[in-house]
């Protein structure tokens, strides 16, 4: 009676439109439909479509209640790819931005991934050491010189580390953070993301 309860309360809504969806599902029946999964290691979907509405709604919304099934989502993701890594890092946020948004989209994903790996999640291992513009308002060459240099380790870490953040675009952020780990010890850096552009999943 209590779940019966819970569910007439709290419809569960699609992640992408908002719009009315089946109990846990993430999408709802139209949504889910056009969603397009990748065939990377590093992502289970394609950025575009639904998952594109999801995630920005996630991120500006800002909705942050979207980290649960989202997280789910990537968490399964995890266990399917039998990540084999000592902790879990997550993309940071410079504090500006962190002030601004009121959360780091990458820390919140990577919580649950950390979980499904039975592994530590390390969420202050990374620092932005710079303030830097908007990826996604810029072009590939002015995307990788935007993160050149603006990450470091804030110890040495001797770990296997699994590097999650939401979107892989043209992959400067991953490529940044993943030298920044390196520097500091990583033997083995590897990367998940809920989705990666087509035009790098499919060059």
């Amino acid at each position: 009676m209590g779940g019966v309860l819970v569910s007439l309360l709290s419809p569960s809504r699609c992640a992408a439109c908002d719009a009315p969806a089946r109990e846990r599902a993430v999408f709802c029946a139209a949504c889910a439909i056009a969603v397009e999964r990748s065939f990377d290691r590093g992502a289970p979907f394609l950025y575009g479509g639904p998952v594109a509405q999801a995630i920005t709604r996630f991120k500006y919304g800002p909705v942050p209640e979207l980290a649960r099934p989202l997280g789910a989502l990537l968490a399964a993701a995890a266990r399917e790819r039998a990540f084999s890594v000592d902790a879990v890092v997550p993309v940071p946020l410079h504090p500006t931005r962190l002030f601004e948004r009121g959360f780091n989209q990458a820390a919140l994903l990577a919580r649950p991934v950390a979980r499904a790996l039975g592994v530590p999640l390390r969420a202050r291992a990374l620092a932005r050491t710079r303030p830097t513009e908007k990826q996604a308002e810029l072009d590939r060459s002015a995307r990788l010189q935007n993160v050149r240099g603006a990450f470091r380790a804030r110890r040495a870490m001797g770990e296997r580390v699994l590097l999650v953040d939401d979107v892989r675009t043209t992959g400067a952020t991953q490529n940044a953070c993943a030298e920044a780990l390196r520097a500091a010890g990583c033997p083995r850096v590897e990367w998940l993301v809920l989705a990666i552009a087509p035009s790098i999943a499919y060059p």
